[in-house]
């Protein structure tokens, strides 16, 4: 018990740090995190006063769609055994392409032609959803200093990571992943268009299966069992039904929340595409193979995306 006090009080004190070292991140962590629960009180007191609608119940659905195919995922690991390295930077590269396409697509686009109803001008419309991208970047730039976590490129990150062992390290780093994808699902439901929603789930879904296969090899290749890796990869997805509930509230409170959501959503999805997934899919050597596995990715949310939407 006292060495978990004390871990706690030197972990405070390495934020405060770390606050010192970068104040203009730690600011903007500090203004995206409350504009966010703002809006997340006002989305869930105006959940709570519709006694949980079919928005909401389409989110959470959407949300333990994606937890479910990361763990699909995860289990082809023991049906797989070994993946080569190729392969599973392609596989990540492919992820990478659909979460591209499905923020352009399923998030950018429907925020810009939501915004441009509210106020009937074209420049607002995009100041409004150019504010959203930038909430969404400042609130993963800034988990990602204020987190302890780890890069398998750069190594750990994040206040007093020594003190984390490397396997949890992993964890937090797939939270961090997962996190605003289980958002997306949730904003892109809050306005009950299914034609958002739709596509934008089913994209998610797919690509978290070659995503929870590459965490589960990853944890195998940091030392865990073969089931303990299965099984943490799989427990990380339930980052996406939590964060269905967050975007749902997110965007529910009112009118300009909806674009202002769906363009934080893009923007944190945007962020760990080319901070966390491409720089990984390319220390390897395979940049041509995991690219052309991002142009595949690309192409086919953008195909789901006009046939589902």
């Amino acid at each position: 018990m006292s060495e978990a006090i004390s871990l706690s009080g030197e972990l405070r004190q390495a934020w405060r740090e770390q606050a010192r070292r970068h104040p203009l991140i730690a600011g903007g962590l500090a203004a995206a995190g409350f504009f966010t629960l703002v809006l997340l009180v006002a989305g869930v007191v105006s959940v709570l006063g519709d006694g949980g609608n079919a928005n909401t119940q389409h989110a959470l659905w959407g949300g333990l769609a994606g937890f479910a195919t990361t763990s699909a995922g995860a289990l082809l690991a023991v049906a797989l055994g070994r993946v080569s390295q190729r392969a599973q930077d392609q596989m990540l590269g492919f992820a990478a392409g659909m979460m591209l396409a499905a923020s352009s697509f399923s998030l950018i686009l429907p925020a810009l032609a939501a915004s441009r109803d509210i106020f009937q001008n074209g420049p607002a419309a995009a100041a409004v959803v150019a504010v959203g991208i930038g909430l969404g970047v400042l609130l993963m730039l800034g988990l990602d200093h204020f987190t302890p976590h780890e890069h398998e490129s750069t190594g750990p990150c994040g206040p007093d990571c020594t003190r984390l062992s490397r396997v949890w390290l992993f964890v937090l780093a797939i939270a961090l992943h997962n996190l605003p994808e289980g958002m997306a699902i949730g904003v892109g439901f809050a306005n009950g268009d299914l034609g958002v929603g739709l596509p934008l789930t089913t994209a998610i879904a797919i690509q978290d299966i070659p995503e929870g296969l590459a965490v589960a090899l990853a944890l195998r290749a940091a030392g865990l069992s073969v089931s303990l890796s299965v099984l943490v990869a799989g427990v990380s997805g339930v980052m996406e039904p939590l964060g269905a509930l967050v975007g749902i509230g997110l965007s529910s409170g009112f009118s300009l929340a909806y674009p202002i959501g769906l363009g934080l959503a893009a923007g944190a999805m945007i962020f760990v595409v080319s901070h966390e997934v491409i720089p990984e899919t390319h220390r390897n050597g395979h940049q041509t193979h995991a690219t052309l596995g991002l142009m595949a990715g690309f192409v086919l949310m953008m195909f789901l995306d006009t046939a589902l939407g």
